[in-house]
């Protein structure tokens, strides 16, 4: 049904309830002659005359009767169902569809989750994280996560913080093996590498060499599909991991970690939080990106700074 025909219906059967134009245009807040040309539009579309009409006065004819008899409750139920669906728009209370890769992410991830079912208990946050990038239309996604803006047409895509890939080692590790000075040193140490769950490759270690970003190829020691697990080696002084920074940045702080070859850190990667037209969604979606923008748009937690990065490479952020 087009919505000029449900205007016209509209117009009957509050005419019909009313029994006058000018009650009816009152109570549409629409002029009489548009009430007059919205009946006069009906009964054309349909064929047949639905009111007697005077200059004074106005009844429903017997196939006017009907109509109104058939078209009153599918109105009403119409109209309770527009209703509904603006309460649900304006009400922090449903489901909340979120995607995000799982590297890097979960953590950060359910420190927003907590705080925000903490404000709105009646949310029931849906989430999925896997490092393929799926479709945002097709998977009814209201909020995603990604390392790099969506390229989903009709999605808004707002930078959180850069993410920073550190080569890392505990201080036991480098004690025992020595401090790569060169990526080419690299090869005489042990490295673990990460493998892409949702490809199954091996992600390369990156380095930026001038204004080029560069592929450095390493022999593993330990090839995983978990962050965790991966990090967990690094601390433990097994390999030497390329971790991100939002993972590592705690430990670099902590002393727990070393970061290395820091002049060659690449620096184009960050994190970015995508949702459709703010105009059209529910209250609880805009809640929620409200939220993860005010605790993750350049979030000095998650980024060691120049100076932090050069005092800890040399083991001297923690004497």
């Amino acid at each position: 049904m087009a919505l000029n025909e449900l205007r016209t219906i509209s117009v009957f059967v509050t005419a019909a309830e009313l029994g006058s134009l000018r009650k009816t245009a009152e109570a549409l807040n629409i002029s009489p002659q548009a009430a007059s040309q919205a009946l006069a539009q009906l009964e054309q579309h349909l064929d047949v005359r639905l009111f007697h009409r005077t200059t004074r006065s106005m009844a429903l004819t017997d196939e006017g009767q009907r109509f109104l008899e058939e078209a009153q409750p599918s109105l009403m139920g119409l109209k309770r169902a527009l209703a509904s669906a603006r309460q649900a728009r304006d009400e922090i209370a449903g489901p909340l569809r979120i995607v995000g890769p799982r590297a890097t992410f979960q953590g950060l991830l359910w420190r927003l989750l907590d705080e925000f079912c903490e404000r709105h208990p009646r949310v029931v946050p849906d989430v999925q994280l896997e490092d393929r990038v799926g479709n945002w239309v097709e998977d009814r996604v209201d909020v995603g996560f990604r390392l790099g803006a969506s390229a989903h047409e009709g999605v808004i895509a707002r930078r959180l913080f850069p993410v920073q890939m550190l080569v890392c080692a505990s201080p036991a590790y480098l004690r025992t093996h020595g401090v790569p000075e060169s990526m080419g040193a690299l090869a005489m140490h042990r490295c673990s590498v990460y493998r892409n769950p949702g490809t199954g490759r091996v992600v390369p270690w990156r380095f930026k060499v001038g204004d080029d970003e560069v592929d450095q190829p390493v022999v593993p020691a330990l090839c995983t599909n978990d962050e965790l697990l991966e990090l967990n080696a690094v601390l433990a002084g097994k390999v030497i991991g390329q971790l991100a920074g939002v993972t590592a940045a705690p430990y670099i702080r902590a002393g727990q970690l070393v970061p290395l070859l820091v002049d060659l850190m690449p620096d184009r990667y960050s994190y970015f939080v995508y949702y459709g037209s703010r105009n059209a969604q529910p209250a609880r979606v805009r809640a929620f990106v409200d939220l993860v923008l005010e605790r993750l748009v350049d979030q000095p937690a998650y980024v060691l700074s120049a100076r932090e990065l050069k005092l800890a490479s040399r083991g001297k952020l923690h004497p």
